[in-house]
């Protein structure tokens, strides 16, 4: 069965696998990483969380998996992208239909109150 949206079409289990993999804060951070800077071996992936290899390799098989993150070889190097696109689909489909100018100022909102709690520490 196919969740038709006007900006396309997810499968469901697939818009489920990437919700689940944005669950996790090791991997949001590894998109994170990503998103700054494209094309990382695991080695460098590595070097911004402080868990195992082996670890970072699971995390990096389940982001595949729900396709927010592409590869490609170069000799023996296995190197790492941010595929935005699942992402795009979300915010199309569960943001993008609420009032753009609310929701920046609810973030910017947010955000001051964020600055003004860690500069009164």
């Amino acid at each position: 069965m196919f969740d038709m949206q006007p900006f396309g079409c997810m499968i469901p289990r697939v818009m489920d696998d990437v919700f689940k993999a944005l669950a996790d804060a090791s991997r949001r951070k590894l998109l994170d990483e990503l998103h700054k800077r494209g094309g990382q071996t695991l080695g460098e992936l590595c070097q911004h969380l402080d868990m195992s290899r082996q670890a970072v390799t699971k995390h990096l098989g389940l982001l595949e998996a729900a396709n927010l993150v592409a590869t490609s070889w170069r000799g023996r190097e296995k190197l790492h992208y941010l595929n935005p696109v699942p992402l795009h689909e979300i915010y199309e489909r569960w943001i993008a239909k609420y009032e753009r100018h609310r929701l920046d100022a609810l973030s910017e909102l947010k955000k001051g109150l964020e600055e003004n709690t860690n500069t009164k520490k």
